[in-house]
């Protein structure tokens, strides 16, 4: 057993989602045994199992407690974790300090219990207890403990996926996914990378007027050269804070692609930036389907008709049985007021998905038509104008973050950066 992970956590709410600040980073490949002592534990921890953050993990899960564990480990070798659910203070410290004599060198324990004391924690950390949960405990509650095993606080934090998907083809989600990527670089401060996963008719390279020579197809073709060296030769700078991983968008070949097709690409960007933005084609396969549910925040972009309605609701629905411990997707409305096109009004259109848009863009094809032309940004085109605090909105929705506060400059900035250049 290892040493201490992180400090013991307060009593939690039953089956609480993560407050919108909060990143749980995916567990990597490793294999967790839980023993449990009551069937709402072992319940908790298996819909944890089916969370998408433990998707690498190999899990199972009997009944027994302590005892059970113990008696399994004397002839079989230990997983990467072991949770185990107690009642008791010394029959756990002694059931540890039995564990601990069949335990294999680099395993971590989980324990669950219902004792909320201090004395009792200190000595769970002397035996080496990397982390205790206070019962009852939710499904999340099980998702953060044993993903937090595998983020060091002297780690570099892994990067947050931010996907945005079309409700309908031609709704301008590529275009939404651009200006917000360029608000999460520009007005956070956050380096952030937009994927264009659209490989045969993908606009970004366009938008943000880049033509690099390669891209995102080289990693998807190439997984066993994806690394981080690799991923950073096909990175397109666009800002300081900005880069892009750009499509090819020609028609020399086919893209079919497998279920898994981009979880390389996908765990190296991560491990890279802080804020990976992908822009998904309204098309539904398995790897779609994947890149969605794995991501950790979702944004639908919905044009004001029925057809965008009905798809919004789908997706809605199936987002939220697939991430029941993830907060719900966003939505935002793009393209309202067309003139003498009969639209579905946005109180109408909450009411059916039960959710609130974000925001809702305006139809304006004047300056958007102009800023795709020019290969610029809604924020380089018009500084002041309405669209970009919109886009700035759902930025700061999706990252959880405020806006950074910009130095004011006086009359007397430039005589004080000379002399500071002195």
């Amino acid at each position: 057993m290892i040493s201490y992970a992180r400090q013991s956590q307060e009593e939690q709410p039953e089956a609480s989602l993560p407050p919108v600040e909060e990143h749980i980073a995916p567990a990597p490949r490793v294999s967790v045994q839980a023993f449990c002592e009551t069937v709402e534990t072992a319940a908790a921890v298996q819909s944890a199992g089916e969370d998408r953050r433990l998707g690498k993990a190999h899990l199972k899960i009997q009944m027994g407690g302590m005892a059970a564990a113990i008696e399994a480990y004397r002839s079989a070798p230990t997983p990467n974790v072991i949770v185990l659910e107690s009642d008791g203070r010394n029959d756990l410290l002694g059931g540890l300090d039995q564990l601990a004599t069949v335990c294999d060198a680099g395993t971590r324990v989980v324990v669950i219990g219902r004792i909320n004391d201090v004395t009792l924690y200190r000595e769970l950390v002397r035996r080496g207890v990397s982390d205790y949960v206070l019962a009852p405990v939710g499904p999340i509650d099980v998702v953060r403990s044993i993903c937090n095993l595998f983020s060091a606080p002297e780690a570099k934090a892994v990067g947050r996926i931010i996907a945005v998907v079309g409700a309908k083809g031609g709704v301008g989600a590529s275009t939404i996914s651009h200006n917000v990527a360029w608000a999460i670089a520009r007005d956070l401060a956050m380096d952030a990378v937009v994927a264009d996963l659209d490989l045969a008719f993908g606009t970004a390279g366009l938008d943000y007027n880049q033509d690099p020579p390669q891209g995102i197809a080289d990693a998807v073709f190439s997984p066993d050269r994806v690394d981080t060296a690799f991923i950073d030769r096909l990175l397109s700078k666009c800002t300081d804070h900005l880069s892009l991983l750009a499509a090819p968008a020609t028609l020399d070949r086919v893209y079919d692609f497998g279920t898994d097709a981009f979880d390389a690409v996908f765990d190296t960007l991560r491990s890279t930036m802080p804020c990976i933005v992908l822009d998904i084609p309204h098309q539904w396969s398995g790897w779609t389907k994947r890149a969605l549910i794995g991501a950790d925040d979702i944004l639908i972009v919905a044009a004001p008709d029925l057809a965008n309605l009905r798809n919004t609701k789908n997706l809605f629905d199936l987002l939220k049985a697939s991430r029941p411990n993830d907060r719900p997707p966003l939505y935002c409305l793009n393209q309202v007021g067309v003139p003498k096109r009969p639209e579905i009004a946005a109180t109408e259109f909450a009411k059916a998905i039960e959710s609130q848009p974000v925001v809702s863009i305006p139809f304006e094809p004047q300056i958007f038509g102009s800023a795709a032309n020019n290969g610029q940004m809604i924020a380089e085109i018009s500084a002041n104008h309405k669209s970009i605090e919109m886009f700035l909105q759902i930025a700061q929705r999706l990252t959880g973050r405020s806006e950074t506060k910009k130095q004011k400059s006086s009359l007397l900035s430039p005589l004080i950066e000379k002399l500071r250049g002195k």
